[in-house]
């Protein structure tokens, strides 16, 4: 009698690989039994020959598949086909459907003169049927019933063994928690820097899933421990439970003469056992991260990751970080500072690290991003630039990354960087990262919803503060106040807080008219950092109801206090700011000096160059304007926001000023969904400049009905807008353009166009009751009032 081991080992030689029902790799999903292929749910129709190519290559994937393997599996009744025009064709199709290509593959990879290899990450279901090769050829061999059927059984009972002990331990919906390192070489190097390693190089993996900074603070706090709690093995295994994450990885590092000994053990946090553990031995202190990295891949592959995708996104720490240990520990100093006090606290030590290592890429990137988030868009563009220069040899996820920065914050190429965000995505379904940056672009593009639905995706995968930031500044652009209320509460239950929510908050008392509320928010952002960004609420606001000279003073205030905190760039932003509100009252002397004080306080940033041309412009000086204007379009050629913004409402002012009625009305005026947007560079709301020009842009031309469209897209737009000034003159615009359609009508149209210009006089006047007399265009509006009269 045959033991069971024996008759399992005879049945696993005799039976073939189990396949899959599912499959999905990027945005797509493949219903094995169904047949059918769906990106985000949406089906997509794929003929038979290019669906059973996709199964396939999908059967195999990183393998090649042989053309003559296709031809046996694909075209097997089809004796007199035209074999290798058949494939071309069926191969062309599957990547259409897939948007692929075949010079820059990013599913379906062609080896020359031999096959195709599928070379994206796939991800299979654990659910297992049958063979698929037995799918397609049954035959009705009604003597073998008896046969048949015990063989069924056995392929069963061996298919569930084998399905067991060859399962993936880490599926890619479960999370893992990374435990701090555990050192006892008595070299602090290591402390910190070998984590951060770890993470870094675990975060290539599609597959893997890393819990995020942000949820770990969140658990401690439910478990009422500090957030800089150490993660030990047991504080890490509680945590991982609490996060339901699947496993917890702890590593360590000794000593054995003179090398270094690094263990990786992965466990079951519900369990406490040992998923799996690799050990490896660095000769030297400098080969340390060379033997961490080969330990994590090896990790990798056991825990269930295919061979194909470790070693397509698998590149040496050293290259993927930096070969010094002590800039790696000075990083990781800085992304803890950052978490726990901010980003101001954590500069020195990032500057730090690229000063021991001038090519570290991901610091350079890093430091980009802080400059960026404090407002000082110029610095950030500098180590944005110098870490795309460096990305050549990094990891697939980090190359993204860099470029989706650069070509957002440094070119200013909305689509490009939207290209890369997708790819990303595709790649990496799970991080929460390129969904949020891609959300950035969505609402610097106008296209709130898409920015809003894409930021809800980032909360259920990684909730943070600033993704609930963002969260809000979008609900509050769609004009849904009360959804964006709901959002900061719901942040703020979970023990998170910043200027970000103190921003739309004070917005949203502005726009509900809440004094009370809008001191508040003022009280909170006192003695802060962000100082700067209360005041000069406060100053936009204070010149919204035309109290200018307070205005003035709390800009003041803003600037100085920007300077205070380092963040010059910001106060000239204020300063620009103050030019333009000066420009548009009508104050030209002094908008034109308070824009030449801005220009002499960030004479490279794009956007204090493009708010001080638009000053200018407004203030008479066309010579000032004009050069600056073309200093823009030559330096940022592709910048989305320059050329589609900034330039063409500089050049419809000039032609304002300049009484160029033939430029206003040959101007086709093409009007896109980016005018709504986000402004980048210019810390604002976006205070719909183009649209306010252009609307000015038709009443100098006589072109009433027209106007009035363009400002009361304004007053329609309040969440978009704010306090800014715009909303407020928007009235006195609208007011203009009904008195132009009553003096160019007839009978009751001119009658109803004059009742339309009296209420819009009301409505501005009543707006500015108590404004300082003394402005120009209040004085002007009261004129034309009583002249309408």
């Amino acid at each position: 009698m045959l033991e069971w081991s024996h008759i399992v080992t005879r049945a696993k030689t005799a039976v073939p690989p189990m396949a899959p029902q599912f499959a999905r790799f990027g945005s797509f999903e493949v219903d094995f039994r169904e047949r059918k292929l769906t990106k985000g749910g949406t089906r997509i129709r794929l003929q038979e020959q290019p669906f059973r190519i996709l199964e396939l290559l999908l059967e195999h994937p990183g393998q090649l598949v042989t053309r003559e393997e296709i031809r046996a599996q694909v075209w097997t009744q089809d004796l007199f086909v035209d074999f290798e025009a058949a494939v071309n064709t069926a191969v062309g199709k599957l990547r259409a459907a897939l948007n692929d290509s075949a010079d820059n593959p990013r599913f379906l990879e062609t080896v020359p003169r031999h096959g195709y290899r599928f070379v994206a990450p796939v991800v299979l279901s654990p659910e297992l049927e049958g063979p698929v090769a037995a799918r397609r050829h049954v035959g009705k061999q009604p003597y073998l019933w008896y046969t048949a059927a015990l063989m069924v059984a056995v392929a069963a009972i061996v298919g569930f063994w084998h399905f067991l002990s060859a399962a993936p331990k880490i599926t890619p919906k479960d999370t893992i928690v990374l435990a701090d390192f555990v050192n006892t070489t008595g070299d602090a190097t290591f402390d910190e820097a070998l984590k951060t390693a770890l993470r870094l190089s675990l975060e290539q993996s599609p597959f893997f899933k890393v819990l995020s900074d942000s949820t770990i603070a969140r658990t401690l706090q439910q478990m009422t421990r500090p957030a800089n709690t150490p993660l030990t093995a047991e504080v890490t295994r509680e945590l991982c439970q609490r996060a339901a994450s699947k496993a917890f990885l702890v590593g360590s590092i000794g000593t054995l003469g003179s090398r270094y000994v690094l263990e990786l053990k992965a466990v079951n946090c519900q369990t406490g056992d040992t998923l799996a553990e690799e050990q490896s031995v660095a000769e030297s202190k400098e080969k340390v991260l060379d033997a961490l990295g080969a330990a994590a891949s090896k990790l990798r592959g056991q825990l269930g990751e295919s061979l194909a995708s470790v070693q397509k996104f698998d590149v040496p720490l050293v290259r993927a970080t930096t070969p010094s240990l002590e800039a790696l520990k000075v990083y990781s100093l800085g992304v803890k500072a950052f978490r726990e006090k901010g980003p101001l606290e954590s500069l020195p030590y990032f500057q730090r690290a690229v000063q021991l290592d001038p090519d570290f890429a991901v610091c350079h990137r890093i430091l980009g991003a802080v400059y960026s988030s404090m407002g000082q868009q110029d610095r950030a563009s500098e180590y944005y630039t110098k870490a795309f220069q460096l990305q050549e040899h990094l990891s697939e996820w980090e190359k993204l990354l860099i470029a989706g920065d650069y070509y957002l914050y440094v070119t200013g190429e909305l689509d490009k960087a939207t290209d890369a965000y997708e790819r990303w995505i595709e790649l990496y379904p799970r991080s929460a990262g390129p969904l949020e940056d891609l959300a950035l672009v969505y609402g610097l593009q106008g296209q709130y919803e898409k920015a809003s639905e894409t930021t809800r995706r980032v909360l259920r995968l990684a909730p943070s503060y600033g993704s609930y930031g963002n969260l809000a500044m979008y609900e509050v652009s769609l004009q849904h106040f009360d959804d964006a209320r709901r959002v900061i509460e719901e942040a703020q239950g979970k023990k998170m807080d910043g200027f970000a929510f103190r921003e739309v908050l004070y917005a949203l008392a502005f726009l509900q008219a809440d004094s009370s509320a809008m001191a508040e928010q003022q009280k909170w952002f006192a003695g802060t950092p962000a100082e700067h960004i209360g005041l000069a609420l406060a100053s936009d606001s204070e010149a919204y109801r035309g109290h200018l000279r307070v205005s003035r003073e709390l800009t003041t205030r803003a600037v100085t206090s920007a300077i205070r905190a380092d963040s010059k760039e910001s106060g000239a932003v204020w300063l620009a700011n103050s030019a333009l509100i000066n420009a548009a009252f009508g104050n030209a002397p002094e908008a034109r000096q308070t824009a030449a004080k801005a220009l002499k306080l960030a004479p490279t940033s794009r956007g204090i160059e493009a708010e001080a041309a638009l000053a200018f412009a407004m203030a008479g000086d066309a010579a000032r304007a004009e050069s600056l204007a073309q200093d823009l379009g030559r330096d940022f050629p592709l910048d989305s926001q320059i050329q589609s913004l900034w330039l063409p409402a500089i050049r419809t002012q000039l032609a304002i000023s300049g009484k160029n009625t033939a430029y206003i009305l040959n101007d086709p005026q093409n009007v896109s969904p980016i005018e709504y947007g986000g402004l980048l560079f210019t810390n604002n709301p976006t205070c719909l400049y183009t649209t306010y020009i252009r609307g000015n842009a038709y009443l100098a031309a006589g072109r009433g009905k027209e106007a009035t469209v363009e400002f009361q897209k304004i007053i329609d737009h309040s969440g978009v807008v704010w306090n800014c000034w715009t909303g407020a003159l928007a009235h006195l615009g609208l007011a203009r353009a009904n008195a132009w359609q009553a003096l160019t009508s007839h009978g009751a149209d001119a009658e109803a166009a004059r009742a339309r210009a009296l209420s819009g006089y009301n409505d501005f006047l009543k707006l500015w009751k108590d404004a300082d007399p003394s402005i120009p265009i209040l004085q002007q509006a009261k004129a034309e009032y009583a002249k309408l009269h």
